[in-house]
């Protein structure tokens, strides 16, 4: 069969410019999209490959002459059009036969595939410049932000220790407690930059796991105690006295979760377990994990968790507040840690967290380590105070009007009107937002008591207190 007999099959309509030639290198067939690309109106056979590319192949008085290394490896070559002007074109030409007689030429215009390459090129230029500039708008923005609330910080401070009034004590407190919160939202936006930009570094050094644990338990072991919340803390006794990894980010992760659970559970308990679930040569894994008996999250809402700026939904930021950062910068440092971070939970039934990271091993450690794997590997010995045992009633607490709610609710209200006496405020507004929580679902008449008592103690009015805290007892 001829090559110009081709044409009858559907070859011709093939998007890819496809044409053959001879050992002379003149084209005996080329169909539609090589003669509409190399703009030959009139038939393109008769012409010689050397025209199409005079770059690669050179006419000879036996044909031609090339270096093109014919066979099923692509080719960047230029293509010159009928006007000799040119290209770019992904190029595949196979010799046809023993006798090398016949060639087929297939290639695909790479034009617009350049064209689009050096725009996404550009864009990404673009998009890192701005990103740079954003990222270190960002840090002269926080450091200087930070300037200020500092020396508000400290002369409040100083003036804590000499004022005595209490109506003076209050708003100095508060201006004491906001200033902490800007600060800690700061760093968060900071790390956050820098995290983003790919500008984040961990500092990696020995340090005392337990040592760091228990300082870790000590900056949330008195609010928990105010909230009338139960704190564990177990450690699995594979884990060394001395580990090699970023202490800081390690507490800074812990501080986040116990924060975040606090801040989200009114009773019931709050639980920190830390397990070694791997070791490769000088390396190994911990696992931990940060349980609650808060308000909990529904399944569908899980994705939203680790997302930046995000909430569950709107009412968490309006209720307790938060950038939405602080669980996206958890995640962004396990994983630089090499570990990766989940949750599990259920509404009214509290919240599971569980992070790993890989930490390094001293020569030390890792010889004792050694010993220790051999003789009772697999077991595990708590050696902090041992998880409670007892069933987790949280559904039953946070729903009215069961026994399990309202016992909680009278201890609440008893906390709540002995901190009124002591005119403690700020403590019995905590109190308060517990009963709050508990009170969720409540009848009419119950909810518009707890309305005006809340109104009450934010008011300081100790009178109206009073009389909300006796008309609110008669329904329990």
């Amino acid at each position: 069969m001829e090559w110009s007999e081709v044409g009858a099959f559907p070859i011709d309509d093939a998007l890819e410019i496809i044409f053959v030639f001879n050992r002379a290198g003149i084209i005996s067939y080329a169909n539609s999209a090589a003669r509409k690309k190399l703009e030959y109106e009139d038939e393109l056979c008769g012409h010689n490959v050397c025209d199409i590319f005079p770059n690669t192949f050179k006419l000879t008085e036996d044909g031609f002459a090339t270096d093109y290394p014919f066979g099923h490896e692509v080719q960047n070559l230029n293509a010159y059009r009928k006007n000799r002007t040119c290209f770019p074109v992904e190029t595949r030409i196979i010799a046809s036969g023993d006798s090398l007689e016949s060639y087929i030429c297939m290639a695909n215009d790479t034009l617009e595939k350049e064209y689009l390459s050096r725009e996404i090129e550009h864009v990404r230029q673009e998009a890192e410049q701005a990103l740079k500039v954003k990222s270190e708008f960002v840090a002269n923005v926080t450091h200087e932000l930070r300037t200020p609330v500092n020396g508000v910080l400290g002369n409040v401070k100083e003036m804590l220790d000499f004022v005595t009034d209490e109506q003076a004590l209050k708003p100095l407190r508060l201006i004491e407690r906001c200033c902490g919160d800007m600060n800690k939202i700061i760093n968060n936006i900071l790390d956050f930059s820098k995290l983003e930009a790919g500008k984040f570094t961990l500092e990696p050094r020995e340090f005392n796991f337990r040592n760091m644990l228990d300082y870790v338990r000590s900056q949330h072991i008195n609010k928990m105690n105010e909230k009338g919340l139960r704190f564990f803390m177990t450690v699995s006794p594979q884990i060394p006295e001395n580990v090699i990894g970023d202490e800081l980010r390690i507490v800074q992760i812990l501080n986040n979760l116990l924060s975040n659970a606090l801040k989200f559970t009114s009773v019931g308990k709050i639980t920190l377990e830390v397990v070694r679930t791997a070791r490769v040569k000088d390396k190994m894994e911990l696992f931990f994990i940060v349980k609650d008996t808060g308000i909990g999250i529904d399944k569908a809402d899980k994705d939203k968790l680790f997302k930046s700026f995000s909430q569950v939904d709107a009412s968490i930021s309006r209720k307790f507040g938060g950038t939405g950062l602080g669980l996206n910068i958890c995640k962004q440092l396990v994983e630089l840690m090499g570990g990766k971070i989940e949750a599990e939970g259920e509404r009214n039934k509290g919240t599971t967290f569980s992070f790993s990271i890989w930490v390094g091993i001293s020569e030390d450690e890792n010889a004792s380590l050694l010993q220790d794997d051999n003789s009772s590997m697999g077991t595990v010995v708590f050696t902090s105070a041992q998880l409670d045992e007892e069933e987790d009633n949280t559904g039953d607490i946070m729903e009215f009007g069961t026994p399990e709610n309202k016992e909680a609710l009278k201890k609440n209200l008893s906390k709540l009107i002995l901190c009124v006496e002591m005119e403690n405020w700020e403590k019995a507004e905590m109190f308060m937002d517990t009963i709050r929580q508990l009170s969720e679902g409540a009848p009419r008449e119950v909810a518009r008591i707890i309305l005006k008592l809340k109104m009450a103690v934010q008011k300081e009015n100790y009178e109206k207190v009073s009389s909300e805290y006796e008309e609110l007892n008669t329904f329990l």
